[in-house]
């Protein structure tokens, strides 16, 4: 996480939120979400060609994840982070920006726009959780079980988050990545985070947003992994049809972690998208 740093913070009701922007002060503002496991680290390759660009791109570690506050008590809930992002958009002067979010990050987006009044010029949707049923198999496992698995010794929970999120990859993350993603989880306060963001995560944030769907009235691009096994293609294409007008954009040798398996091909999508 060495050459990756968040810069500045803002007070939220849910803990300070770390975020940054970069690129031309006058160029088209874009926002990048994460998704879950993981934080901002995502889109270290894609913020920055974006941003050379000429755009001007704002990043942001959710509540609860990368270097923003993790705490007992936290609510990390989708529900309280489309409200956060609707506060940072106002925190930033931003009244209409194109978004780009990756995994829950499109959940959080979708509720900041349709309960929220947040308005975008342009979203993109990658490999999103937005769709009934989801979370895979250990995401399910673990929300069960998360008294048991707080009590795992930490390099057995590091070994443990360490397989999980290399799994999200199709190529395979260079070892440097992998520690930068995994790193925020380590330690007593990263590893009670982890299990509270899973034990949080519940389906009806999305039943509450999914026929919503229909109404959504700007530019929306969906782009997937074609080798998604977190969140299969078939999700992509049902989230493309329920958008009037949305784009699928597949991702051939790509799996969930596109920003990373892909970045020059899921940026020059975004910048095309961006453009049109």
């Amino acid at each position: 996480m060495r050459d990756w740093t968040l810069r500045e913070e803002l007070a939220t009701a849910s803990g300070t939120v770390r975020w940054d922007r970069f690129g031309d002060p006058g160029g088209e503002p874009v926002v990048l979400l994460h998704g879950t496991p993981f934080s901002s680290y995502v889109w270290h390759e894609v913020a920055p060609a974006l941003a050379a660009a000429g755009h001007l791109v704002h990043v942001w570690d959710m509540p609860g994840y990368g270097s923003s506050e993790m705490r007992s008590g936290q609510d990390v809930s989708l529900a309280v982070q489309g409200r956060i992002l609707t506060e940072l958009l106002a925190h930033w002067g931003l009244e209409e920006p194109s978004v780009v979010a990756h995994d829950f990050g499109g959940c959080v987006a979708l509720r900041a726009h349709l309960l929220h009044g947040a308005r975008y010029r342009r979203l993109a949707l990658v490999d999103a959780v937005a769709l009934r049923p989801w979370g895979t198999a250990f995401f399910r496992l673990v929300g069960g079980h998360g008294h048991v698995f707080e009590q795992l010794p930490a390099a057995l929970h590091r070994a443990l988050v360490r397989e999980y999120v290399a799994s999200a990859s199709h190529l395979g993350l260079r070892p440097a990545t992998l520690d930068a993603l995994v790193w925020p989880w380590t330690g007593e306060r990263g590893q009670a985070a982890f299990y509270r963001q899973i034990a949080q995560a519940d389906q009806r944030h999305t039943d509450e947003i999914q026929p919503l769907y229909p109404t959504l009235d700007l530019p929306v691009t969906v782009c997937w992994g074609a080798e998604d096994t977190w969140v299969p293609l078939a999700k992509g294409e049902e989230l493309a049809g329920l958008i009037p007008g949305a784009r699928l954009v597949r991702v051939p040798q790509a799996g969930h972690l596109v920003p990373l398996d892909a970045p020059a091909r899921l940026t020059s999508e975004l910048l095309a998208f961006l453009r049109s």
